[in-house]
């Protein structure tokens, strides 16, 4: 089942998407809460919808507005370009191979299909970034890999849009990503029961294509079967040591060719060239839909001096 979050009238409500068409489910409806219902409960909620709406009468606003954001690395191909932006002879760090990795985003800063991004201030190596987003639908601690999937409730996309030259400098100061990835998160266009990916198993990966456009042009893609670790092994490894709450989302990183950072550093230049104001990004995972937002002017960073020299007499004491 595919589940947005919609406005209409100028009220926010929640539907069930149906091909060109969105069935409004009844005023106080939680998209949350009919993700993590089963699968005959939820069809048997569908049933009571007050009427259908064309798709496109309707604004989509962002499927999810997660309580956490955690954003995972899993597809090597990605780290493999990426890491070449510093050196064309850099290979993917061993310590990568060892565990998934992830940091946590801004989970205020979320938006949807159809969204404007802004070009974030300062900013003159603006990216996207092709990604799949878990949702949890059920509290864990400690999971371990066959519970794992009974507390995933759905799927949506995710463009986790990046500022690279901020990042840059960010990384070397050993605290991790912070402007580079403060400002727009995208989750949409709607989300998608996780049961919908029962047919496309592999094992434990999900092999669904995912391709990344920029003004109608082909960027690259991936399958979701390139995952190194898969969605329940993130779930695994988030939840070490701590409890995982309905409503958070766990990202599986940027599939291979889904970002410009990636043939940035395998072309040895900034080809194709840096987001910039008018861009259209459209990104596509089977299974689940489009996503398109387009790229605004931003604003002017406000200044910030250099740190304040160290008075010598007290660093002495």
């Amino acid at each position: 089942m595919k589940i947005a979050n919609v406005e209409v009238g100028g009220a926010q409500r929640v539907g069930v998407v149906d091909g060109e068409e969105v069935r409004l489910l009844p005023p106080g409806t939680e998209l949350l809460q009919l993700l993590t219902l089963d699968a005959a409960e939820r069809e048997r909620r569908a049933e009571a919808a007050e009427g259908s709406i064309a798709l496109a009468e309707v604004h989509l606003l962002p499927a999810i507005r997660p309580n956490t954001l955690r954003d995972f690395v899993c597809f090597e191909a990605h780290v493999e370009g990426v890491v070449k932006t510093e050196s064309p002879d850099k290979e993917v760090m061993p310590d990568w191979f060892d565990a998934p990795t992830f940091y946590f985003s801004n989970s205020a800063a979320i938006f949807g299909d159809g969204d404007e991004i802004e070009v974030p201030p300062g900013s003159e190596r603006f990216d996207f970034e092709l990604e799949v987003g878990l949702i949890v639908g059920r509290a864990g601690r400690d999971l371990r890999p066959e519970q794992a999937r009974d507390h995933i409730a759905g799927y949506t996309i995710y463009n986790d849009f990046s500022a690279r030259d901020h990042g840059a400098r960010e990384v070397r100061m050993g605290l991790g990503w912070a402007k580079a990835k403060d400002f727009a998160n995208v989750l949409g266009p709607w989300v998608v029961s996780a049961d919908e990916f029962d047919e496309h198993r592999v094992g434990d990966r999900i092999d669904v294509g995912c391709t990344a456009y920029l003004n109608g042009e082909r960027v690259g893609g991936d399958s979701l079967a390139s995952m190194a670790w898969s969605f329940e092994e993130m779930l695994v490894y988030a939840s070490r040591g701590v409890e995982l709450q309905p409503g958070d989302v766990l990202g599986s990183g940027t599939c291979g060719g889904g970002c410009l950072a990636e043939w940035w550093g395998r072309n040895g230049a900034l080809q194709p060239p840096p987001l910039k104001p008018g861009d259209e990004v459209r990104l596509e995972v089977d299974g689940i839909g489009t996503l398109v937002n387009r790229v605004v002017p931003g604003v002017e960073p406000v200044p910030v001096p250099r740190a304040r020299p160290r008075n010598q007499s007290q660093g002495e004491q």
